[in-house]
């Protein structure tokens, strides 16, 4: 087994395959020998469970992942690490490695093909920071009923997804997560913990799929439209925010707020998912 915390060990494995890190594919390897075997543990994964990987670089996770779980799908876009991943996950049998862009990935087939004879299926990940946003919601709207979703993300980002819906710190993201899933923010991650290290620090949160979205909505493109726009121009208020993104003049906008007792300068940010449903079903 490869030491894969130890920048030497990685440099070695790296060296003479023309290989360097991507800044376009967020690539920052974690070197803090503490942090996956905790993602991993807090994950919940057991034994008769599937994990799915998102971007497992030189598999530091995968190692920590396939020690818990029946079976391990890491998705690797990038083709220079695969040669690298045959080496260090070697140990691991039950790891498949899919050369793919999770973006541009089917996930229900995915998972059908990888995942049957599993309890549950869960996904941990160490997600590049400028995919984080997609790549939450794709595992939130693609259909598969994941148990529990355990990412590492920018620590700005960590913060914004558990955000409680209707305070100071609530965006579109927030809003969005929370009709979907219950967002817990685990612990930090210092940037000291990577190689090579980013200019931001990162988090852990964990994130478990709701059995069924906390508020009715008559249609849910529109629920997500509202919600949008909403918070597309922060610094205004709701009602101009909302004319703008919705097509609508200002004075219509007024008459649903009023008609809803919601006072005309209120902001986005303290509106609860009830409030945004209600909105959207005057659509």
């Amino acid at each position: 087994m490869y030491d894969l915390t130890n920048i030497e060990t990685i440099k070695r494995l790296l060296s003479g395959r023309d290989f360097s890190f991507s800044k376009a594919l967020g690539q920052n390897f974690l070197i803090d020998p503490d942090v996956c075997p905790e993602m991993a543990r807090l994950s919940g994964l057991t034994d008769a469970d599937g994990a799915l990987e998102i971007g497992p670089g030189v598999g530091v996770l995968t190692v920590e992942l396939a020690k818990r779980a029946k079976k391990v799908a890491a998705a690797e876009v990038d083709a220079r690490l695969l040669p690298v991943l045959a080496k260090t996950l070697a140990d691991c049998p039950n790891v498949e490695v899919l050369n793919t862009d999770i973006m541009k990935t089917d996930l229900r087939a995915l998972c059908g093909a990888q995942f049957e004879g599993c309890e549950n299926v869960r996904v941990c990940a160490n997600l590049p920071y400028y995919i984080t946003s997609p790549v939450i919601m794709l595992l939130l709207e693609c259909g598969v009923k994941f148990r529990t979703v355990t990412l590492m993300v920018q620590k700005e980002a960590a913060e914004r997804v558990c955000a409680q819906v209707g305070g100071k710190n609530c965006g579109a993201l927030t809003a969005a997560v929370h009709y979907y899933a219950e967002a817990e923010y685990l612990f930090d991650v210092g940037r000291e913990s990577f190689l090579p290290p980013p200019n931001v620090d990162s988090a852990v949160i964990r994130l478990t799929p709701r059995e069924a979205p906390p508020v009715n909505v008559a249609d849910e493109k529109t629920f997500f439209r509202v919600i949008k726009s909403a918070f597309a121009q922060r610094r205004k208020t709701a009602a101009n925010s909302l004319a703008a993104g919705m097509g609508k003049s200002k004075a219509e906008i007024l008459g649903i707020l009023k008609e809803l007792g919601i006072p005309e300068n209120a902001r986005a940010e303290t509106f609860s998912l009830e409030t945004f449903a209600a909105i959207a079903d005057k659509f």
